[in-house]
């Protein structure tokens, strides 16, 4: 069954029940999902004459077409119905929070002697998995204490107990270094190994209270054996654990399972701090920048983000730690804002998280901003020039003793080719081979439209004093020169000639700056030859074919538009070609094909 839609005039027949609603632009398409605790007043807000919003929700808005909803039971259930529309959908003005990245777990497989291995993928079968971890070095660490504290096997064997009776395996390296106690072959039973795994889950889980025990336990019972010796090593497990303990315990124990989430924003961005607490030790931490890509305010944005958050850590905690009050009742878990105590503590801790996140984006983006190329730095400083030549532009003539005399221009922005802005030009009033007055006609052709606000930084001619002269003419016709820097690269010795200078400036051979000058010249000079190359085949083309009867200029020209080349012309089939230029002619083409392939056969044999 289809969902009703609605249009922007019929707002008033929308329910005054929380739910979803999505806005559809004229192709059908979902550009906006949002919740509400009343669909009828939130979604009129939207074209209320009183309201006030931003140029990105006023686009929005005038992008709408139709209106879809979904009535729930409580704005809960919106927030999870929210979440999954928009991963599902990612619509245009939603902000779209992604991991950007898999986080990695540490699973305890479900064979007969379980294994520890680190994966970035959950297959619920195959074992149970804790985590995820902030980071590799995160879960190295954490195995790291494990290996010390406990002996678990690493080998992929099949540890059947048929297996283990006919002996079919070898202990490894582990058991020499007393990291496993080789199960494979039958030294240890499959009781004692379980327990130890207990231990490793109890450990994983922030249960410090039980592993201790236990150790505290083993240690005694050696040392009323006196087994001074086994009770050291047991001491010093304990040191380990104590150590870790530490770095992990950020609160009172008592505190148990929360998720803690603060948020601040400015007008176009919001940063997102996030700690995932297990029995009192942060297990999970995670910091999100946000695009604002509406006026959202940041009550609207957490509830989202507390979803989401706890969805991508597999969380749990049935209460959540925020930094503003939410008006929004939660089934599963509970919301507050503490204000003093360990919790306030954590939602400090979140919030600072939070401002260094802010802190390094602010960082990150004006220094990225404000950062030159440095090879343009090199660049301005050889030339002398008086600003950064973030736009360049390079110019290069093509011919063969004036035959099809073509020329080209390509662009460089930041030190790297912007191909959208290259140009080609066909010579059009010059006669003979006069690379002066082609290089005066195109320089003129490409600034003539041009206001001094879209001028390059600076502009590079292919050739020595002339050409370079012959540009400065145009530039001073058109009232430009000396709005913008302009110089000329010589190919024989690299020759650097600048306007009314009769010496050039050499650089040395592997300055930065003279490598950009070489790439542009060379660019410009493969981009003018092919260019060149082109409309030489296509005049070879035509000079050569136009002797046949009924086959003109206007059909050779509709043949290349649609198949592009000489070549794919003459290998297509007769049913190509009359597609193209019709039956009749296309039977003349591809007869005089294959008498010119004849002929060109016959001459081979007598050769």
């Amino acid at each position: 069954m289809e969902t009703p839609r609605y249009t922007p005039n019929d707002i008033q027949h929308l329910p005054n029940l929380p739910g979803v609603y999505l806005f559809y632009n004229q192709k059908e398409e979902v550009i906006y999902v949002g919740k509400a605790k009343n669909i009828k007043k939130r979604v009129g807000d939207y074209f209320a004459a009183s309201k006030v919003h931003n140029l990105k929700t006023e686009r929005m808005v005038g992008h709408i077409a139709s209106i879809a909803y979904t009535a729930l039971n409580s704005e809960y259930e919106a927030l999870l119905l929210e979440n999954n529309l928009i991963k599902a959908l990612q619509p245009r003005y939603n902000i779209l929070l992604k991991d950007g990245k898999t986080y990695p777990y540490l699973c305890i497989t479900n064979d007969r002697f379980p294994k520890l291995m680190v994966t970035r993928k959950t297959v619920p079968p195959l074992g149970k998995y804790y985590g995820p971890f902030t980071s590799s070095y995160t879960i190295k660490q954490t195995l790291e204490v494990i290996k010390k504290l406990f002996t678990f096997r690493t080998c992929n064997y099949n540890l059947s107990q048929a297996n283990i009776t006919k002996n079919k395996f070898k202990v490894c390296l582990d058991y020499h270094l007393d990291h496993c106690k080789g199960p494979c072959q039958n030294f240890q039973d499959e009781v004692h190994y379980q327990k130890e795994i207990e231990q490793i889950e109890a450990l994983l889980k922030n249960n410090f209270a039980s592993v201790k025990k236990s150790f505290k336990e083993q240690m005694g019972a050696a040392a009323d054996l006196l087994d001074y010796k086994q009770a050291q090593r047991f001491k010093e497990k304990l040191m380990v654990l104590d150590q870790y303990q530490a770095k992990s315990l950020v609160i009172n124990p008592l505190v148990g399972d929360l998720d803690v989430v603060a948020i601040l924003s400015n007008e176009t961005h919001a940063f997102v701090g996030y700690l995932h607490i297990k029995q009192g030790a942060i297990s999970f931490t995670q910091h999100r920048v946000l695009t604002k890509k509406l006026e959202e305010e940041m009550e609207d944005l957490l509830p989202l983000v507390i979803c989401t958050l706890r969805s991508c850590s597999h969380s749990n905690a049935p209460e959540v730690l925020v930094n503003l009050p939410l008006n929004l009742t939660i089934g599963p878990f509970a919301i507050t804002m503490p204000k003093m105590g360990d919790k306030r503590k954590l939602v400090d801790l979140a919030l600072h998280n939070a401002l260094l996140c802010k802190k390094d984006f602010l960082y990150q983006k004006s220094n990225f901003q404000e950062k030159p190329n440095l090879t343009l730095v090199k660049l301005q400083e050889d030339l002398k020039l008086k600003e950064i030549p973030y736009w360049i532009e390079c110019f290069d003539n093509s011919n063969i003793q004036g035959a099809h005399p073509v020329a080209a221009m390509v662009c460089f922005k930041d030190g790297k080719p912007s191909k959208k802005d290259y140009r080609h030009y066909h010579i059009k009033t010059v006669v003979g081979p006069n690379d002066f007055a082609s290089m005066y006609e195109i320089v003129k052709r490409r600034y003539q439209p041009k206001e001094p606000s879209v001028l390059p930084n600076l502009i590079v001619i292919d050739g020595g004093k002339g050409q370079l002269n012959a540009a400065i003419l145009a530039l001073q016709e058109l009232g430009i020169y000396g709005k913008v820097a302009i110089i000329s690269i010589a190919k024989r010795l690299e020759e650097l000639y600048f306007p009314n200078d009769p010496f050039p400036l050499y650089l040395n051979k592997q300055s930065p700056a003279l490598k950009l000058l070489q790439q542009l010249r060379n660019e410009a000079h493969r981009f003018a030859i092919t260019f060149h190359r082109k409309q030489r085949s296509k005049s070879t083309f035509q000079s050569t074919w136009k002797a046949i009867p009924g086959i003109g200029p206007k059909t050779l020209a509709a043949l290349l538009e649609k198949l592009g080349s000489p070549k794919t012309i003459q290998s297509s089939s007769l049913s190509t070609l009359a597609g193209i230029i019709g039956p009749s002619k296309a039977k003349r083409l591809h007869d005089y094909f294959l008498d010119q392939a004849n002929l060109a056969k016959n001459s081979s044999n007598i050769l």
